[in-house]
This record gives C-alpha cells, structure tokens and sequence, in this order.
C-alpha cells in the first residue's frame, strides 16, 4: 500500500480557506492564547460525518501542541529540527504498524507529514515572536515532562484511528472525505492561518493507494 496525495488538492484547500475565515472571521489570526475554545457540537448533527474526522481531529490536536512546542523550544539552545528523535518516532511508528496489520511506510509517512506540519508552525510562530515581541509566550512549557507526553498519547491514539479507518482510507472517495473531515476539525478548532496552513501540509499521506 503506497502513500499518496488527495486527488482532489483543490477541493482540500478550498474546505480548508473556507473553513478558516469561518473560524477566524475578519478579525485575522489569533494567537493561541486567544484562540476560542472548540465547538463541542457533533460532527453528525451537522451533515458532516465522514469517517475520516477521527484522524483529522488529532492531527489538528497535535498541531496545537505545536505552539507549546515552540513556547517550550523559543530563545534557547534546542532546535526546532530534531533528526534523531523524528528517526526514533518513525521508527517506532513502524513496529507498532506491523501489530496492528498496517503497511509500515505508509504509516511512517502519515507521521512524517505530522512532523514536518509540527514545525511548520514552530518556524511561523518564531516569526511571528521575533516581529512582535509582545506576543511572544511568557510561561516556557516543560517539554520532557508536559508537551512530549502529550504528543505520544496523540501518536498512539492516532495509529488506532488509523488502523479504524483504513478502508476509508482506501477508498477512491479518500480525498474529498478528507478535505470536508479536515475542513471540520479546522473550524472545530478554531485554527488560524499559520495552523490551518499546517492542517494542510499534514494530509497528504492520510489517504493510501488501494
């Protein structure tokens, strides 16, 4: 089973705009931590179930663990690219793949994407701290004890979504299923431009070849 991308990209980025200027409103992004609260309406009472939301849901959890990623990382020594601790978490990702009976590169690239939609936000935010000093955090997260737990209970939450999804994942509707479950979350959310941006670069491998 190969990765690949949507092939509806077009319909994927237009949910997506959509989704933010829903969320955001003509006010401009918000920082996180002006960020709203999710809607905690259900998918369901809104048309807009599509299998996929439990897996567009977490990448967009993980992408706001980002910012504590970037808090936690901004104006010290440890850098945003981190090659040995990505190996060690793809490596692992591929085990876990093989017991639960799913394709070992095709999950190592769904987290690859998540990483690198990770760090995206992490270099945007340090723009945007580095123009605006203001904005920038004022409590460092601990990283090895607060953010790095978090993200591996979103690891390991993610590769039994999934596993859950995988036919959907299959199917040659994947792609437009994708963008309204991503367009979903993105509200849901309340992301902003720099995240919803994010959201973007992390979908590209959700959906596989048959």
């Amino acid at each position: 089973m190969r990765p690949r991308r949507p092939r509806s990209a077009r319909t994927l980025l237009g949910t997506l705009t959509a989704a933010a200027a829903l969320a955001v409103g003509t006010a401009g992004p918000a920082t996180a931590a002006e960020r709203p609260a999710p809607v905690r309406h259900t998918v369901a009472a809104h048309g807009l179930t599509s299998g996929l939301t439990p897996v567009t849901e977490l990448l967009a959890q993980r992408l706001l663990l980002a910012d504590k990623v970037a808090a936690a990382k901004y104006g010290t020594d440890t850098p945003i690219d981190d090659p040995e601790r990505e190996a060690r978490i793809l490596d692992d990702v591929r085990v876990r793949a093989v017991g639960l009976g799913l394709e070992p590169d095709a999950v190592a690239a769904v987290f690859r994407d998540q990483i690198e939609a990770n760090k995206l936000v992490q270099r945007g935010l340090y723009a945007r701290w580095d123009a605006h000093p203001g904005e920038r955090p004022t409590e460092r997260p601990d990283l090895a004890k607060e953010v790095r737990p978090a993200l591996d209970r979103i690891t390991t939450q993610l590769l039994a979504a999934l596993d859950d999804t995988e036919r959907a994942r299959t199917l040659p509707s994947c792609g437009p299923r994708l963008a309204t479950a991503a367009g979903w979350s993105a509200y849901t959310h309340r992301l902003d431009t720099l995240h919803l941006k994010a959201l973007g670069r992390a979908l590209p491998s959700v959906c596989a070849e048959l």
